[in-house]
C-alpha cells in the first residue's frame, strides 16, 4: 500500500485490550504466527495512535515502506525506533514502484536496512486505480525469490497469475479484495473463493480494499490465512477501537471457517422437529 507521513491531527482515545485469539497458528516464510491480522503503518493521526492501534490489534506483523525512513517524508530514525519498540515482525514493502527493476532495487535496499529477507512486493500499473502490474510483479517476484527473498506478492484476484506467483516461489500471495483505500470490501467473492479452493496449499492473504470488520470476517470465512490492511484502521474516527474491531472480525471469520459452516440449502428446513409432536386443532 502506498506510504504517507503522519498527519498533525490530535491523538484519538487509547483503549486497552485483552489478548486476541485469531484461531490456530499459521506459518509463513518459515515463521509461525498466532495473529492472522497484518497491519500497515501509514496515515495514522500520530505515532502514539499508531502504537496504541498496533497493540489493540494483536498483530505480529507490520508493513513499512522504505520511503518512510527518509527525513523528507517525516520518517527517519525516530519512526524506525518507534516501530522497533512495538516488537513485531517487519514486512518492508516496495510501495510506489512502477517497474520490476525499481521494485527489485528497493527490495535489495530494504533487506540491507531492515535486516530481513521478507518483502511485500508491490508494482503499480495504473496510478488511478493503483491496480498492480501483475506482469511486472511476476518478473520481480521470480528474480527476488531466486535471490533468497521471502516474497509476499500483492496482486489482483486473477487465479492464473496467482498460480504463476506460487510457481515462482512466492512465500505468500496477496490478492486484493478491492482497489487500495476504497474500503468497498470484496468485490468478487467468487474469484477469491475459487483462488482458495484451487490453491489449497498456498499461503493466501487478502490485501487492500477492506473497509469494515465484517469484510475481514467474510474473506476469513473463505479460508484465507490472514488479512492485511491499513487505511480502514488508520483513517477511522477511532483507529484504536477499529483495530480491535478488525481483530475480532478476523478471529470470528477464522473460527467460522475452522468450525465448518452448514451447507446452504435451496429450500427451508425447520430447525425444530415436528415428527411425534402433538398438534392442537381448533374445533
Amino acid at each position: 500500500m502506498p506510504e504517507q507521513s503522519f498527519s498533525n491531527a490530535a491523538p484519538i482515545s487509547t483503549a486497552a485490550s485483552a489478548p486476541i485469539a485469531h484461531g490456530s497458528p499459521w506459518t509463513v516464510a518459515g515463521t509461525t504466527l498466532n495473529s492472522r491480522f497484518l497491519l500497515g503503518t501509514s496515515h495514522y493521526p500520530s505515532p502514539a495512535v499508531l502504537g496504541d492501534a498496533v497493540r489493540a490489534s494483536g498483530t505480529q506483523v507490520l508493513t513499512v515502506g522504505l520511503r518512510r525512513l527518509q527525513p523528507e517524508s517525516g520518517g527517519g530514525n525516530s519512526f524506525w525506533q518507534r516501530i522497533q519498540a512495538l516488537n513485531c515482525h517487519i514486512l518492508p514493502n516496495t510501495a510506489g514502484c512502477h517497474s520490476a527493476d525499481e521494485a527489485i532495487t528497493l527490495a535489495q535496499m530494504a533487506r540491507e536496512i531492515f535486516g530481513t529477507a521478507w518483502i511485500k512486493l508491490e508494482v503499480i500499473g495504473d496510478d488511478y486505480t493503483l491496480q498492480p502490474d501483475t506482469v511486472a510483479t511476476l518478473e520481480a517476484a521470480t528474480v527476488l525469490a531466486k535471490d533468497g527473498f521471502s516474497v509476499f506478492a500483492y496482486t489482483t484476484d486473477d487465479l492464473v497469475m496467482a498460480q504463476r506467483l506460487r510457481d515462482a516461489g512466492c512465500a505468500a500471495i496477496m490478492p486484493w479484495a478491492a482497489p487500495i483505500g476504497t474500503g468497498r470490501g470484496p468485490l468478487n467473492p467468487y474469484a477469491l473463493e475459487t483462488m482458495r479452493r484451487r490453491l489449497p496449499d498456498a499461503v493466501l492473504v487478502v490485501d487492500a480494499g477492506l473497509g469494515r470488520p465484517s469484510h475481514a470476517a467474510q474473506v476469513m470465512e473463505l479460508g484465507f490465512d490472514a488479512v492485511l490492511l491499513n487505511t480502514a484502521v488508520a483513517q477511522a474516527g477511532d483507529p484504536v477501537r477499529m483495530a480491535r474491531a478488525f481483530a475480532d472480525g478476523v478471529a470470528a471469520g477464522r473460527a467460522a471457517y475452522e468450525s465448518t459452516p452448514m451447507p446452504e440449502r435451496a429450500a427451508a428446513q425447520a430447525s425444530t422437529p415436528t415428527v411425534g409432536v402433538p398438534f392442537w386443532h381448533a374445533s
